[in-house]
């Protein structure tokens, strides 16, 4: 192979139509297919924008068709020739470029390629996942991750400059900075030149985007890199980036307003999709109904309470239950009268996961019965009360949950999602926002008993609720709110506390001393003293909006790098040991002790 400089292509694989027939072009990229006819030879050649086809004549270009005899896979050419209509019949309606091809009079091979450990152009979703992320820049030259990305680009160009014709200022908040309690562990940072020290890595730039009002900046966003170490799912990554957004004099009626018009169009320039509005609905009603702050609201199958029934019916197990202290609560399930015991029975096995002992269930017969299961511990008029509280009718199925309310709103809330995607209800290209609003302030921490913030502790109690900071902690409503689209909790803020007296008893509610709020905010509380003016934020996370955007539940499809669910690196190899003598710089000692 020879050294060549002679790789500047006059436009891209994707780019060539038929109107282009006749001109003189240079194309460099990827190897994708070549076939050899014997007399001919076919190369796809491929670059981030597609595909455009190469033929090779021995009559035309005796040295290059001998060249192109050599090709294989994923080698990297470069190639001059002349574009020609494809002959009738053999265009290819798949690809953009499928009524043209070249016919090259020029190949140079600028790289080879070792065998790829993986089809580039075969189902990638076959592939072991940790084949791919090992192999990532191979997984991403494949076309699909990339095209995910191009989504994430288009989307936050969107956001910028939405946010700039709106006097938004982007401010790059630091990365190093103090460890403070914002729900999940901090990654933490040791310093070589304060010994026993530590930087934290921002789990979100709240502190910072709070002083910047304080500031006087008025409106602020950046899209910022946040780390957090918590134990990973299908949505979550160690590291990600948020849409992260502060306003000052200005109320949540307008950050609402801001918000859907910019989600509007970011779905509609990216992916051509104009969203219904958004459903405004209280954090108490979501619980209610659906078991969570997140509902998917893509499908109905809302849960039902049935407490009231369940203390008088002769179903012992309902019953007991609810004179302890536990609900009953149930799920009518449109046309699962269909499903096979041994269906319930997988049903069954996957709520244990959420500490639910077993799910009671009947079927509903002539609209006016309930047949199988336990409906033999009902009378006739129980059985018209439960058909007329879920809404039922012949040939559906109702699913009963009975323990603690916790317990019983988790496990229907997976159970329900679970039972859609089965049932192929969420096959749809529908979008379901909402804006989930009065959070409590405060919730009881299950280990301590002791209050703990909701959302985090600068978030306003709601004014009409102040009274009940002193009798009632647990009743106080907050100014915060969510924003869900499809089950994902797409990102949250609040109202801030501008008042230091009042962020002070918020400390104090907290169970932090004088000592502790001195430690962790001293700073902050110090800055509301020379003038905080009303301000509110939010955070939307930027990997779950192209989720939403690419049609995607794997949060690592839209990451260039990510890691795995053990937070490992699989193609850099991390996390990884380092030298003894970096250690020693650091003050730190990793040998086990004897």
């Amino acid at each position: 192979m020879q050294l060549t400089l002679d790789y500047k292509r006059t436009c891209n694989c994707g780019a060539l139509r038929k109107e282009d027939v006749g001109k003189s072009v240079a194309l460099s990229g990827w190897v994708h297919k070549r076939r050899d006819l014997g007399g001919l030879i076919f190369i796809d050649l491929r670059d981030r924008w597609g595909l455009t086809q190469i033929i090779f004549h021995p009559e035309t270009a005796e040295s290059s068709y001998a060249l192109a005899k050599t090709l294989r896979h994923e080698w990297v050419i470069h190639i001059k020739g002349e574009v020609r209509a494809r002959e009738a019949g053999m265009e290819n309606k798949d690809h953009a470029t499928g009524s043209i091809e070249v016919s090259a009079l020029h190949l140079h091979v600028l790289s080879e390629s070792k065998t790829p450990p993986f089809s580039l152009f075969e189902d990638l979703s076959q592939i072991s996942e940790d084949l791919r992320l090992e192999y990532r820049y191979l997984d991403i030259r494949a076309g699909r991750v990339a095209s995910l990305l191009e989504i994430r680009h288009r989307a936050m160009m969107i956001v910028r400059s939405f946010l700039d014709q709106r006097e938004f200022i982007e401010v790059n908040t630091p990365i190093l900075g103090k460890s403070t309690p914002e729900g999940a562990r901090d990654y933490l940072v040791p310093s070589r030149i304060f010994p026993s020290s530590f930087y934290a890595l921002p789990q979100s730039p709240q502190i910072f985007k709070q002083l910047l009002m304080l500031a006087g900046m008025d409106r602020y966003f950046q899209i910022a890199p946040c780390f957090r170490d918590e134990d990973l799912r299908s949505d979550r990554q160690p590291e990600f980036m948020q849409i992260d957004i502060e306003m000052s004099f200005l109320t949540f009626d307008d950050l609402k307003e801001m918000i859907e018009t910019m989600l509007n169009k970011v779905f509609k320039e990216t992916v051509d999709v104009k969203l219904p509005p958004f459903q405004v609905i209280d954090y108490s009603t979501c619980i209610e109904n659906y078991g969570t702050d997140r509902p998917d609201l893509r499908f109905a199958m809302n849960l039902v309470r049935v407490d009231d029934l369940a203390k008088r019916c002769k179903f012992s197990v309902f019953s007991k239950i609810v004179a302890e202290g536990g609900i009953v609560k149930g799920i009518c399930v449109k046309n699962g009268a269909s499903f096979s015991r041994k269906t319930v029975d997988q049903y069954t096995e996957f709520v244990s996961h959420f500490g639910l002992k077993g799910l009671a269930f009947a079927k509903v017969e002539n609209g006016t019965t309930l047949a199988s299961g336990v409906s033999k511990f009902f009378t006739a008029q129980e059985h018209l009360e439960l058909i007329k509280s879920f809404n039922a009718a012949e040939g559906d199925l109702l699913l009963f949950a009975a323990s603690r309310e916790k317990i019983v709103n988790q496990s229907l809330d997976h159970l329900r999602r679970k039972i859609a995607a089965d049932t192929h209800l969420l096959n749809t290209p529908a979008y379901a926002p909402l804006w989930v609003v009065d959070f409590p302030l405060f919730e009881e921490d299950e280990t301590t008993g002791r209050l703990k913030s909701v959302h985090h502790p600068f978030t306003s109690p709601c004014p009409e609720d102040l009274d009940k900071l002193e009798t009632s902690p647990l009743e106080v409503k907050s100014i915060g709110y969510d924003v869900v689209i499809n089950g994902y909790e797409l990102g949250g803020g609040s109202q801030r506390i501008h008042d230091p007296k009042l962020q002070k008893t918020i400390f104090e509610k907290l169970n932090l001393s004088p000592e502790s709020i001195e430690e962790k905010f001293g700073f902050f509380v110090r800055a509301m003293q020379y003038g905080a003016p009303p301000h509110l934020g939010i955070a939307l996370g930027v990997e779950r909006l192209v989720m939403l955007l690419g049609k995607t539940t794997n949060i690592k499809d839209v990451v260039a790098f990510p890691k795995n669910l053990k937070a490992s690196d699989l193609m850099m190899k991390t996390p990884s040991t380092v030298d003894d003598e970096q250690l020693k710089e650091l003050g730190l000692d990793f040998r086990v002790k004897k």
